[in-house]
Formats: C-alpha cells, structure tokens, sequence
C-alpha cells in the first residue's frame, strides 16, 4: 500500500531539499532584482539630468547653480512643456471660435463646422510643437515671432467680430470700435489705395450701409496690421531679435529652407527677404483683383454674411502682415551670418599675423 505524499519520513525530507534550495537560493535573486532595480534608477535620474539642462548652459554656470537632483528638474520641464503645449493649442481653439461665440443667431451646422476647425488646428498646434522635429511652424524656438503674429490675428478677429455686434446688440465699446474704424477707413480710402480696391470688390446692388461696414472694417484691420509691424520693428532693435532667446537654429526655425540647396546662404536669405516684403507689398492690392477675377468662374463672393466678412477682412490683412514679418526676419538672420563671418574672418586674420 502506497504511503500518501504528505506523511512519512519521504515528506519531510522534501520539505528540507525545497526548504534548503529557497535558502540558498533566494538571495542570489534578491541581489539581482537590487542591481537591476539601481541601474535602472541611476539611467533615469541620469535622463532627468539631461532635460533638467538649459541648452545654452555651459559647464561654469552649471557649477556656480546649486545643485539638485536631476529626475525633478527633468519632471519639471516636461510639465512645464506640455503646459505649454496645451495653453497654445486652447488659445487656438478660442481663436477659432470668437466670432461663433460672440455673434448671435449662430447655427448648428455653422458652430459644427467650426468646432471640428477648431479641433484640426489645435492637433496640429499640439503636433508641431509637442515634437523635436520642425515641420510646418516657422520660428517656432525664436519667440516672439510667432507670438506677435497670432496676437495680431486674434486682435483683428476679435475688434471686427465686436463690430459686426455692434450691429445687433450696440454698446459703448462696439460704438467705440465702429468710430475708430470709421476715421482709419475714411481716411485711407482714397484712389488705388487697398480699402478702395476691397470696397470696389463688393457687388454694384450692395447697399450704402453694408460698404460702409466694409471700410469701416477693412480700416480696423489695415491698422492692427500697421501696428503689427511697428511692434515687430520694436522687438527687433530693442530686444535684439532672435539672439536674445539663445543660438538661433536655421534647421529648426525655418524647415523649408535648405541651407546646403546650392549657393551662398546669405544671398539667399536675403532674396528671400526681398521677395516676401514685395510679396506683402503687393498683395493688399492684388487679392480684391484676383477675387473679382475669380467671381466670373466661381461666383462673386458675398460678404453680407457676418462670419465671412470677418475671416475675409481679417486674412486680407494678416497675411501681408505676416509675410513683412517673415521678410524682415529673414533680412535680419542674413545681416547676423554676415556680421558672425566678418568677425570670424577678422579674428583669423589677426591670429594668422601673430602667428
């Protein structure tokens, strides 16, 4: 008859063969774990080391700053980047959707159209600057460039979508806008100038107050462009624009260009430069002509609807605005390569004579 596993002497002296092999074997394992578990902390305090680094910090200044310990301050960037990250892409959204938000007798169909806008522009917000990489986002490690342009389209959009209230629901600040608007409107409005040419762009049937509201509003936004230029000039002379915020970064700030396409770099970029200020010079004037040349083909385009005239007014302004801008920069990086091969041209010369 067989014995059961659990009695007799066979029982025990199993229990002491397994009793003895865990002895001898758990601390072998324990110290294993231990050593794995320490390398693999010091990896990641060495990882928060490296993001806890300014990228223009050199080895001095790390040695004069206290120190602390490198997984926090790691932690502390990386939140403070996707805080970031997120403000944009709500100030975006916001963007997109004043005019829906302000302006009364909004539809479904419309305020769906524009949230699903608002959700595309604020993913690619979050893509572009959430990532290493450039892609599509110009300047966007030389602030403020792009800070001044999206104030200046926010500004517009939001005075314009106040003045098209005016009309629904009047109050000191709508009548305020609409006076101001008025002068700007007025007093650029004289032959071949660019409001004459907006204003001409409407239908021969349009009614006088209707143009009225297109000067008044293509003045409003004539002049925050104007402003947007003198602040960006501003920015450039007294804050020393783009070397005030560290190295400026060609492949980073300016993805669509090729520094090694072929040529000199500074002739380029100051072609380049030419070209966009011309470019902003000329298309104030040359998008009515090619909206009413397109009317014939496409249909003219109305802009007694409320949110039309408000985007219209607005990219018509912004974007001459924002290529004046670009051209200025481009002149400006160009003018440091220049100035950066001059002195480095100069320090090799005098090396050279006392050598």
């Amino acid at each position: 008859m067989l014995r059961p596993f659990t009695k007799g002497p066979l029982f025990a002296r199993n229990l002491m063969q397994c009793r003895t092999s865990f002895i001898t074997k758990m601390p072998q394992s324990s110290r294993t774990l231990s050593l794995v578990i320490a390398g693999a902390w010091r990896k990641v305090a060495k990882i928060g080391q490296e993001w806890g680094k300014s990228p223009n910090q050199s080895a001095g200044n790390r040695a004069a700053r206290p120190r602390r310990r490198g997984l926090y301050v790691g932690q502390s960037r990386v939140i403070s980047r996707i805080a970031t990250v997120a403000l944009r892409a709500i100030v975006v959204m916001l963007l997109i959707v004043t005019p829906s938000l302000l302006l009364p007798n909004t539809s479904a169909d419309v305020a769906q159209i524009v949230t699903l806008i608002a959700i595309f522009a604020a993913s690619l917000v979050v893509f572009e600057y959430a990532s290493s990489y450039p892609c599509l986002i110009e300047f966007r490690e030389a602030p403020p460039f792009n800070r001044v342009r999206f104030a200046s389209l926010f500004i517009s959009v939001l005075l314009l979508t106040l003045l098209i209230r005016g009309a629904y629901a009047p109050s000191s600040l709508t009548n305020l806008i609409a006076a101001v608007g008025t002068l700007v409107g007025e007093a650029i409005d004289f032959p071949y100038s660019p409001v004459r040419l907006v204003v001409l762009m409407m239908p021969e049937d349009t009614s006088a107050d209707q143009i009225s509201l297109v000067r008044t509003a293509a003045g409003i936004s004539y002049l925050v462009s104007l402003l947007t230029l003198a602040v960006f000039i501003i920015i450039i002379r007294l804050l020393n624009w783009p070397t005030r915020s560290g190295a400026f970064n060609v492949w980073v700030n300016l993805p669509t260009f090729d520094p090694t396409a072929g040529g000199d770099v500074v002739e380029r970029l100051e072609r380049d430069a030419r070209f966009n200020i011309a470019l902003g010079f000329l298309l104030p004037f040359l998008t009515p002509a090619v909206i009413t040349a397109a009317g014939s083909l496409f249909g003219t385009l109305s802009l007694t609807n409320p949110q039309t005239l408000i985007w219209t007014v607005a990219a018509w302004s912004f974007l001459p605005a924002s290529l004046f801008m670009r051209g200025i920069a481009m002149g400006r990086i160009a003018s440091m390569i220049e100035d950066k091969r001059r002195v480095n041209a100069a320090r090799a010369e005098k090396e050279y004579i006392a050598a």
